[in-house]
């Protein structure tokens, strides 16, 4: 099925706002302040931002072949420092905020994969964050039982 160009838009932007938002939900249900609304932002901001190279008239700007590159290293470094705004160290050393950190940065990736359309990529990347965020856990507290070394 071939989709007119708002059409297109329009999926590509859907997609990365509901993948964003599912996975806002997992940090949401888990007590954490970055939940539904900052994620799916993040993944819509990344993916409309990996457009905008596309979509520009022809007449304003010849298509350069090396901003889409640039932009996604912008987007890219710009989301490492919202995510360390939720990586928090206790007096006690204990850190937190670790993968909230990380699922921020992994919604630009995923709204950048939705803004260019690399569907099976995005398929594929979802369905591995998905493992990584429902096994990581349980995956952490086994390997503490197994190799807890005695102090």
């Amino acid at each position: 099925m071939v989709l007119n160009q708002t059409a297109e838009i329009t999926v590509r932007l859907g997609v990365a706002l509901i993948l964003g938002s599912a996975i806002g939900i997992n940090r949401d249900l888990q007590g954490k302040a970055a939940g539904v609304g900052v994620h799916a932002l993040v993944t819509l901001g990344a993916a409309a931002a990996a457009l905008i190279p596309h979509m520009l008239p022809s007449g304003l700007a010849p298509l350069d072949p090396n901003a889409t590159g640039r932009i996604l290293q912008g987007i890219l470094t710009g989301i490492g420092f919202l995510g360390t705004g939720v990586i928090l160290r206790d007096p006690n050393g204990h850190v937190s905020g670790l993968t909230t950190a990380a699922t921020v940065w992994m919604c630009a990736v995923l709204g950048i994969a939705c803004g260019l359309g690399c569907w099976s990529l995005l398929g594929i990347t979802v369905a591995m964050t998905a493992m990584a965020l429902t096994l990581g856990g349980p995956v952490e507290r086994l390997s503490e039982r197994w190799f807890r070394r005695k102090k």
